[in-house]
């Protein structure tokens, strides 16, 4: 059985005072409360350390990474960099790469491979703009974005990864996919897995807050939340941790 997973993205907030204070909160929260699910924190890159001294029972987590291996490029941190850092986890493909700093499918491909290759766990995201699904473009966007990932030709390449379903007009916005809309995306890509469909977590991820998180993690396909704002305020997170509870 699957089990839930909840992943704070801290995104360009905080400070080391910020990241120490946020995680002695959640680290009280999180002890003192029931919470099945499993738990990363992605921090900015400057306190991964700080996170990972203090981050309790939570697993590691990094935003981005390089699609090379080491060498002469300025401002880039390598997966082997981020494994030596302590993080597990590293989301790769956020909606903000892409859209921002034009980050296409094929590259995404090439840090999930990056990630694998270290050892560390890749969160796959993917995901419509609001123009694709209102011109009903939703399963093809996405099924284009995991497909530069298969055609990689990656041994076992779904074990020990995760998707984040992310529609992009729902993040920051307020606005949210309804869980019904997000069941039906989320069952389309465990289809598109195959036989590894079952296997792998595929998380939600747009404006998750403690008052929806229970109404998504119930639906069958939903296996958690990427969780932007609502991560940066401790009570909310936890709340949202367990609401698989």
């Amino acid at each position: 059985m699957r089990k839930t997973l909840v992943a704070a993205n801290w995104k360009m907030h905080g400070t080391k005072a910020f990241a120490e204070q946020l995680l002695a909160e959640l680290n009280s929260g999180l002890e003192s409360g029931s919470c099945s699910s499993q738990v990363v924190i992605c921090p900015p890159f400057p306190y991964l350390g700080v996170v990972a001294d203090k981050i309790g029972q939570a697993q590691l987590g990094a935003q981005n990474l390089s699609e090379q291996p080491s060498g002469a490029f300025t401002g880039e941190v390598s997966a082997e960099m981020l494994k030596d850092c302590g993080a597990h986890y590293v989301i790769v493909g956020h909606s903000e790469r892409r859209s921002l700093y034009g980050e296409s499918s094929q590259l995404v491909a090439a840090k999930f491979a990056a990630a694998k290759s270290a050892g560390l766990i890749p969160m796959l995201c993917v995901g419509e703009s609001l123009e694709q699904r209102e011109s009903g473009n939703t399963l093809e966007v996405v099924a284009k974005q995991i497909q530069a990932v298969v055609a990689l030709g990656l041994e076992d390449c779904w074990e020990s990864a995760v998707i984040a379903y992310e529609p992009v007009w729902a993040i920051g916005t307020g606005k949210t996919a309804t869980p019904e809309q997000a069941q039906e995306v989320h069952q389309f890509i465990r289809q598109q897995l195959g036989e590894d469909g079952d296997k792998v977590q595929i998380l939600y991820g747009g404006s998750v807050k403690a008052g929806n998180a229970a109404e998504l993690f119930a639906k069958p396909d939903i296996d958690g939340a990427l969780v932007g704002g609502a991560s940066l305020k401790a009570e909310e997170f936890i709340q949202i941790c367990r609401a698989a509870d």
